[in-house]
């Protein structure tokens, strides 16, 4: 199973995958039908990127009265059906993330779908603050990143060093 990994620390603020996450999903360029959002934090001069998590336990997908919100089985993703959809918004109020959300015209529930597994926002990222890989590489990442640290404390307790510095 593949899982979008956003790193915000690269995060350059471009609004590239905004604009190409609404045009692959409705043919026109328009951030506010973006399924990915760019937050912009003046006083730390910081871009975050944020977009759906797609929880295991989909409080968007428990709550839906309709069953318009459903997880597909292999990719793991909560795909929104709009024949299904009654707009009830439920779904937006349930999610802890903000990620299901109305269009700009305030008409349609609109939710990220990782463009059927091939997202269009981790295409047009230059910074690499976006990625979307197997769930395995992510934690073998974390492991390796955490065994480097414990390799660098050893070394400096070794020569005798302060570990704090």
């Amino acid at each position: 199973m593949k899982v979008l990994v956003i790193d915000p620390l690269k995060c350059s603020g471009g609004k590239s995958c905004e604009l190409a996450c609404s045009f692959e999903q409705t043919g026109k360029f328009n951030i506010a039908d973006s399924r990915i959002k760019i937050h912009f934090f003046p006083e730390e001069i910081n871009f975050t990127p944020t977009v759906c998590m797609q929880c295991r336990d989909a409080y968007c997908a428990q709550v839906c009265p309709t069953g318009a919100l459903s997880r597909h089985k292999e990719s793991g993703v909560v795909y929104l059906d709009q024949n299904k959809c009654i707009g009830c918004k439920q779904c937006i109020v349930a999610c802890p993330w903000g990620s299901v959300k109305l269009d700009h015209a305030g008409e349609t529930l609109i939710k990220c779908d990782t463009c059927g597994g091939d997202p269009a926002c981790v295409k047009v990222c230059t910074s690499g603050a976006l990625k979307f890989v197997e769930a395995d590489e992510v934690v073998l990442s974390k492991q390796r990143d955490t065994a480097e640290k414990y390799m660098k404390i050893a070394e400096q307790m070794a020569k005798g060093g302060d570990v704090n510095a």
